[in-house]
């Protein structure tokens, strides 16, 4: 038989969350080459009115009898943690994390420094893996991008456009801005230095060097982005457009599964998971 992966889902009554515990479902058989990988638990906020509910039929009406809770008692016994939740509360998820010796992937995007000190600090003593985004194409599209930022250098003009649905809370994206870092790192720049979030004004100029991001907010787009570099005569666009949110769960448990064997703590990427270093 087959060796069993548990995998906890925390933020299992969002829209990614319902997305993971859909796949996870014994139905659908989800292996690696780990083995195969199953519910362990499913854990949300407090408050929230999912609580109580069979987890697979809040996700897609088949029951798999996992109940949400939000007791993080209920990560004893698994293998790793896939995290979808709010940036909030993030600290005291960490916390669980950590005396639970639970493996975490964070799919949490619009950090502050903080945070994201927050999440190394805890990678000392347990195995992190911060994921802006899941998708594997979309972190092929990073390295791309560093490549081609590396090879044209200041010669081109870097912007960077993506498109979401209208709940989505941060803006640029998570996955905007990894594209900026990925493209600052290609030039040997520091974002932070850089980056122009608004064009609009009557006096913004565009600035040699910088790295411009653009923002759409509509319907249920689930996920757009391209890369412009545009040199005097010739442009590069480099684009990458999701249909459906289960791109994202199975790269969330593509990393799980990567992250589960991992034999020390740590701070990792997907860049790591998918050996694009």
């Amino acid at each position: 038989m087959a060796n069993v992966m548990k995998v906890a889902v925390v933020g299992a009554s969002g829209r990614m969350g319902r997305q993971v515990v859909t796949l996870l479902h014994p139905e659908h058989q989800v292996t690696s080459g780990a083995g195969e990988l199953l519910l362990h638990a499913a854990i949300t906020r407090a408050n929230s009115s999912a609580l109580g509910i069979d987890s697979g039929v809040l996700a897609d009406g088949t029951a798999n009898q996992i109940v949400i809770t939000d007791d993080f008692a209920a990560l004893n016994g698994a293998d790793v943690v896939i995290d979808f939740a709010l940036a909030e509360g993030l600290s005291e998820r960490l916390q669980a994390y950590q005396r639970a010796q639970c493996p975490a992937v964070i799919c949490v995007t619009g950090l502050t420094d903080a945070q994201q000190q927050q999440l190394r600090s805890a990678a000392e003593s347990t195995a992190i893996l911060h994921a802006a985004n899941t998708s594997v194409g979309i972190n092929l599209l990073a390295a791309l991008t560093e490549k081609a930022a590396e090879v044209l250098g200041n010669a081109a003009d870097i912007e960077i456009f993506e498109a979401h649905h209208t709940q989505k809370k941060d803006a640029p994206s998570g996955t905007a801005l990894l594209l900026g870092e990925s493209a600052a790192h290609g030039r040997g720049q520091n974002l932070a230095e850089v980056a122009a979030y608004d064009r609009n004004g009557k006096n913004e100029i565009h600035v040699a060097g910088s790295i411009g991001f653009a923002t759409i907010r509509a319907g249920d787009i689930v996920g757009e982005h391209t890369v412009y570099l545009v040199l005097g005569g010739e442009r590069i666009e480099l684009t990458h457009r999701v249909a459906s949110r289960s791109t994202f769960a199975e790269g969330a448990l593509r990393a799980a599964s990567w992250l589960a064997n991992q034999q020390t703590a740590g701070f990792y990427t997907m860049k790591d998971a998918l050996g694009l270093d």
